[in-house]
């Protein structure tokens, strides 16, 4: 599991990014998609047309790191694309993005039995 400090700033990228793109073409990409430069702490998650694949781009502040899912069955659940090029979400809804569960209405297996 990939763990990211609380001060992460995660922005989704809305419509499909060629896969094929390497560091540096979704570098260039999340630029013109990001409003504010790359400050240390910012994620941008970029999904391929099939929506089987997503690419995580990470600048940490020395560098960029790439992280790179392939699901075997299903499909990662994506907003519409609008007039919104990127959305930001929490860390949770990433993880829950990364997992394959549907981020966005998320539905519990079973109801908690105790509240407080």
């Amino acid at each position: 599991m990939l763990e990211w400090s609380s001060e992460v700033k995660i922005y989704l990228c809305t419509g499909h990014t060629d896969m094929r793109k390497g560091v540096n073409g979704l570098a260039l990409l999340a630029q013109s998609l990001v409003s504010n430069q790359f400050s240390k702490g910012v994620l941008c998650v970029f999904r391929g047309k099939q929506a089987d694949k997503i690419k995580i781009l990470w600048w940490d502040g020395q560098g960029f790191c790439l992280y790179y899912k392939c699901l075997d069955r299903g499909k990662f659940m994506w907003p519409k694309v609008d007039e919104q090029n990127c959305l930001g979400i929490t860390r949770a809804q990433l993880s829950m993005l990364i997992e394959g569960i549907d981020w966005r209405q998320p539905k519990w297996s079973n109801q908690p039995e105790y509240a407080g």
